[in-house]
């Protein structure tokens, strides 16, 4: 079983929860100061949402600029990946917009009393959209597999986030590890107590382990029952526990160093790129 580290892990993979996205690597990307990494994916984000729709040339160079981050920083490019896809769900959201949108004609068909049409404009901007949203996942999976989540906290404190929302940003992640040690435990109970083959050669069984649809359905809606109830007196006895050492709401954390040349060189450089990139889109796009 993988070791339990619920403050994430700086040694190898080997040691890494299964929950935590941290990946440690011996590159340039992971050598960046917390707060550099912070502050550019922040601002490639924001010039992905700010970048006006149809830009295709901008879309392609920012694109050009993330796959660039995720071959310096040697997590490769599958693994970014299979995890930003995650985002695709979310940008059908902006699947309505095809028809919604007035412009030149695409095509159309009737549904029930109504007629759909697409318009060109209407294509351009959820295709747009969804760009956004993959692009954005990107960046995002990118610091998350490139810096350890406590060091995120850090540079959140150092670039102005107020302390309460950085402390439910930290109180939240740790709980995240709590409640799956909880499940894990309700499952190898379920296992345990789950009915199987008496029959001594898994070739021949005719039973299989547990019971029907219903049975585990009932099975699952008492997991999720008890460990809501565990995981909520688990978390009460935590928080006694940091009150009773001196927990008021505020993490204490050690002096945070002012960034190198080389730190502010990356931030300089990449908050220019990006402000060119963005600067551009507009001009010609906007």
């Amino acid at each position: 079983m993988e070791e339990f580290a619920p403050t994430g892990c700086q040694k190898t993979d080997m040691h890494v929860h299964f929950l935590d996205p941290y990946r440690h690597r011996q590159s340039l990307v992971h050598q960046l100061d917390g707060r550099v990494k912070f502050i550019l994916t922040v601002a490639f984000i924001l010039t992905c949402s700010l970048t006006p729709v149809s830009a295709w040339a901008v879309y392609i160079l920012l694109l050009a600029l993330i796959l660039s981050i995720e071959i310096l920083s040697t997590l490769g490019v599958g693994y970014v990946q299979k995890r930003a896809i995650l985002a695709a769900p979310f940008a059908l959201a902006a699947l309505p917009l095809i028809f919604t949108v007035d412009g030149t004609k695409l095509f159309s068909f009737p549904l029930g009393a109504w007629t759909l049409t697409a318009s060109i404009e209407g294509l351009e901007r959820f295709v747009s959209i969804a760009l956004k949203s993959w692009l954005s996942a990107q960046a995002a999976v990118a610091l998350a597999a490139a810096t350890p989540f406590p060091e995120l906290l850090h540079a959140m404190r150092a670039v102005g986030i107020p302390r309460l929302l950085v402390a439910m940003f930290g109180l939240t992640w740790r709980y995240i590890f709590i409640l799956a040690d909880e499940a894990l435990r309700l499952m190898r109970a379920r296992a345990a107590r789950s009915g199987v083959s008496s029959s001594t050669s898994a070739s021949t069984s005719t039973r299989t382990e547990g019971g029907g649809i219903l049975w585990r359905a009932q099975v699952a809606g008492g997991m999720a029952g008890s460990l809501f109830l565990r995981g909520f007196e688990r978390s009460d006895r935590i928080y006694t526990a940091m009150l009773s050492r001196g927990y008021d709401g505020e993490v204490r954390l050690m002096p945070v160093p002012p960034l190198n040349a080389a730190n502010k060189a990356v931030l300089s450089a990449g908050l220019l790129l990006l402000g060119v990139l963005l600067l551009f889109g507009i001009l010609f796009w906007g």
